[in-house]
């Protein structure tokens, strides 16, 4: 089951690349001088819905509320904002993400019911979650052309690091498979002698 919610970031443009979404940090970057922009959380379920978000760099962005919940055909919106930088940082290629997480939570419970243990998944919740990468957009991409040949190696870049991060989770996968093969491989052996010592 995937929870149905959407992200939509408020001046700014937004670029989806499969779950992804580039969060254009608007407006300009100045040094000094901290920077704000918007994203909009709907939830277009009938269920209520907890929503959380992480960021790579938490030093460098505030994020409020960073944890809440939606009601169900409802909005919320979250305040992301850059911290004061002394210098630009490089243009649209950030390694900066966000994390936003939400999970269906039963009627009744509260913002100060959120707990970390929600939002993990190994504890056999349902929890979805969009990737967003930060791109900083500098006066200079201003041209549409500038600007859209950024993106599109900024999209390349980020395209590379999920396919790494998939070849790693099923690295892992094969991995435990293969133990959990082998064991059962020993057991059936272990089985199979103890049924020949019985026939014996």
């Amino acid at each position: 089951m995937t929870i149905d919610f959407i992200i939509k970031i408020r001046d700014s443009i937004t670029c989806t690349l499969q779950t992804s979404i580039f969060v254009m940090i608007s407006p300009h970057f100045e040094s000094k001088k901290q920077i704000s922009c918007s994203l909009q959380l709907t939830n277009r379920s009938d269920d209520h819905v907890a929503f959380k978000v992480k960021t790579t760099s938490p030093k460098k962005y505030c994020v409020r509320p960073n944890a809440g919940i939606i009601l169900p055909r409802s909005t919320c919106d979250v305040i992301v904002t850059m911290q004061t930088q002394r210098e630009a940082p490089p243009d649209i290629q950030c390694e900066d993400r966000f994390l936003v997480q939400g999970v269906v939570l039963d009627e009744g419970f509260t913002a100060n019911d959120i707990t970390q243990e929600m939002f993990a998944q190994e504890s056999g919740n349902v929890v979805d979650e969009r990737k967003l990468l930060v791109a900083h957009v500098s006066h200079h991409l201003n041209h549409p052309l500038r600007f859209s040949r950024s993106l599109r190696r900024a999209t390349r870049a980020y395209a590379e690091d999920i396919q790494q991060e998939r070849s790693s989770e099923n690295l892992a996968l094969i991995s435990r498979l293969t133990e959990e093969k082998n064991a059962a491989i020993q057991q059936n052996n272990k089985l199979r002698q103890e049924l020949v010592v019985q026939q014996l």
